[in-house]
């Protein structure tokens, strides 16, 4: 077999490279369209969804879940019309409270002091203690409506509760985050007024709630929320402390003062109990994506 000619090798690679690059084909545009996997809507929504710096919305299970809560809270606020009907309030002064106040804790405060025979200012002193909680609950939940008007802000402050800033801060994205904020105070106020006239109604015609257990209806719930509190040691070390106060002032103090002495106990459970992390806000989580494209050399 003849070797080949390495000069006309070098000869044909000229050519090639004076003739310059290949012409590249022009689309025919009476050709039909093929649609790709990217051309897709499910495709679309998903990078929609992954560039969407607001993340997803609210699913329908959450919103589901959301109002079977609403529900189960509105048994509380029947009981509460019961008692604050028996405890000589009008059937006006108790769904008042629950559209004004509309914080149970503080509601179930006032009531039980004034029912045992304790002054306003103790009921209202415990009143005060219970619902500053929704303070630190309201920094949490400013950034998911810090882009609304001042009207929206004010509106969403008096839905600021336990359950709307528990299922709020449980979703990821900040549209989630407010649409769950929303729906859980809406169904929960609803919910809990509805009952609460309901309850305040019938409140004359039940009678003593003692005879049907009523009156232990919201300790029960309270004892419901404490009880995943108790797992961490600030948080026995603040029951312990509580229980300790108000069996010692139980017997020395007026109604109601108990209640807001044994509060005290949460200082040397914040300032010696808590592990270091428990005292520095929480990061908010982010896209992974985002973070990757941030970083240095992150996204290539």
């Amino acid at each position: 077999m003849d070797d080949a000619d390495p000069r006309a090798d070098l000869a044909a690679a000229g050519a090639d490279a004076s003739a310059g690059p290949m012409p590249t084909a022009r689309p025919d545009p009476s050709a039909p369209h093929v649609p790709s996997l990217d051309d897709s809507p499910c495709a679309r929504h998903a990078s929609s969804r992954h560039h969407d710096p607001d993340g997803p919305p609210l699913e329908r299970k959450v919103r589901h879940d959301i109002w079977v809560l609403g529900l189960a809270v509105g048994v509380f606020g029947a009981s509460f019309g019961v008692l604050a009907t028996t405890a000589g309030l009008t059937v006006a002064q108790a769904c008042a409270m629950s559209v004004l106040v509309f914080t149970g804790a503080s509601q179930f405060a006032v009531v039980g002091v004034i029912g045992s025979g304790g002054s306003l200012g103790s009921a209202l002193g415990s009143a005060l203690l219970l619902a500053a909680r929704n303070a630190a609950y309201g920094v949490a939940l400013a950034p998911t409506v810090a882009r609304r008007s001042l009207g929206r802000r004010l509106l969403a402050a008096q839905l600021v509760i336990d359950e709307s800033t528990a299922m709020a801060m449980a979703q990821r994205g900040r549209r989630a985050r407010e649409q769950a904020l929303w729906t859980t105070g809406a169904a929960v106020f609803v919910c809990w007024n509805v009952a609460t006239a309901l309850g305040a109604v019938a409140g004359d015609a039940i009678g003593d709630p003692e005879a049907l257990g009523l009156d232990a209806a919201f300790p029960a719930g309270f004892v419901a929320l404490a009880v995943p509190h108790v797992r961490t040691r600030a948080g026995r070390v603040a029951a312990l402390g509580g229980v300790l106060i108000a069996l010692v002032l139980i017997p020395l103090a007026p109604a109601g003062v108990p209640i807001v002495a044994a509060a005290l106990a949460v200082l040397p459970a914040v300032l010696f109990a808590a592990p270091p992390s428990a005292l520095r806000a929480p990061r908010p989580p982010t896209d992974p994506g985002h973070d990757a494209a941030a970083e240095p050399g992150g996204g290539s």
